[in-house]
């Protein structure tokens, strides 16, 4: 599987925005410095966030950007959704008809099957998490992302699956983002990123 750039840098933004605890928020200068990336991509980044409502910015030309709500209630599915897309959903099969209108495989379709279970798996495990569980040491995050991986497995095989649930107790005593609590291109880099989300 492979994460884009697009996906990555949205998310890593989104992040930095949401550690971040001055009143202010933080600029485009302040991210695009923090992630290594071009003002203007940045610009992009910020600007497709805030039309997904993920956050908000302060007036001004230097203003800053803060998370529209608070961090513990943005899912990561939401995120990496609006940033990139689903692997497979309702319009995925008329993509992939060729030349024809009707896929020649819609009828009965094996692959069809797989992509959903595995799109309906995927969701299952990243609606459980939410940008707070993203906030703080690696370590820590890594643990309890596999243990939420394996007890998501647990109640699908019991039939108990409460998803979508991502707000669990952290493995971090974190506190909301100041703003985030009273109250989103082409990537620069097209080549996708390769990841392994079930690497042991």
């Amino acid at each position: 599987m492979k994460i884009t750039a697009q996906e990555e840098y949205g998310l890593r933004i989104l992040i930095r925005i949401a550690a971040c605890s001055e009143p202010e928020g933080l600029t485009i200068s302040q991210l695009s410095q923090a992630e290594g990336l071009s003002m203007n991509y940045v610009a992009k980044l910020t600007r497709l966030l805030r039309q997904e409502g993920f956050i908000k910015s302060t007036p001004g030309k230097i203003g800053g950007y803060f998370l529209s709500r608070p961090r513990k209630d943005i899912s990561v599915n939401v995120v990496l959704k609006a940033l990139g897309g689903s692997l497979f959903d309702d319009g995925y099969c008329g993509l992939h008809a060729g030349l024809l209108t009707v896929c020649t495989n819609s009828a009965e379709c094996s692959s069809r099957s797989l992509w959903r279970v595995l799109q309906n798996q995927i969701d299952r495990f990243l609606d459980k998490i939410s940008l707070e569980d993203l906030i703080g040491n690696e370590k820590n995050a890594e643990k309890m992302f596999r243990q939420l991986l394996a007890e998501t497995a647990a109640q699908k095989q019991a039939g108990t699956d409460d998803t979508p649930s991502y707000q669990h107790q952290h493995p971090h005593d974190a506190t909301s983002n100041q703003h985030g609590a009273s109250s989103q291109n082409q990537p620069e880099n097209t080549a996708p990123i390769k990841v392994d989300a079930f690497a042991k």
